[in-house]
């Protein structure tokens, strides 16, 4: 055999093997992504805002101090940051109206991201990146929502 004849053979082997591996990692459950990317960015914004209700004060002094997000009361501040982190972030994590509850969290990113830590750019792009992807996707099968669409598909047509 010659050498161009044993390296096509080679490389159509390759070929063979990457296609296989493609195939069979292509067959892990999107679902269970979905469910680690819901656990580990609610994870994010559940621990800020349990830090924010367990140090109250010091969660002020920030917004005073660090944050200065403007137009808003530092205390005012304190309080929608807490409230979204708590909800939205347990909502995302359960998902429960997690498509909704995706865009409070984007919309807290966003000013994170522009008026506090502008520098912090790649950390929050990983997490608007995962945000996105559930408010386009979905939080999947593994998800209160998919319990709750399988139930009233189940049910059919609400009578009129």
């Amino acid at each position: 055999m010659s050498a161009a004849a044993h390296a096509a053979e080679h490389s159509s082997a390759v070929r063979v093997w990457l296609n296989s591996a493609r195939v069979w990692l292509a067959r892990f459950p999107l679902c269970i992504i979905q469910l680690a990317m819901r656990i580990a960015l609610g994870a994010v914004f559940l621990n800020s805002g349990l830090l924010k209700i367990n140090s109250w004060e010091f969660a002020i002094k920030l917004f005073e101090d660090e944050y200065k997000v403007p137009l808003l009361d530092p205390v005012w501040a304190a309080r929608l940051a807490t409230f979204n982190e708590l909800t939205f972030s347990v909502l995302v994590i359960v998902g429960l109206a997690a498509r909704i509850a995706t865009l409070p969290l984007l919309g807290m990113i966003a000013v994170i991201q522009t008026f506090v830590y502008p520098q912090a750019w790649t950390e929050h792009l990983l997490w608007a990146s995962i945000l996105v992807f559930l408010l386009t996707r979905g939080p999947g099968e593994l998800s209160l929502d998919h319990l709750i669409e399988r139930w009233v598909l189940k049910r059919g047509p609400l009578p009129l």
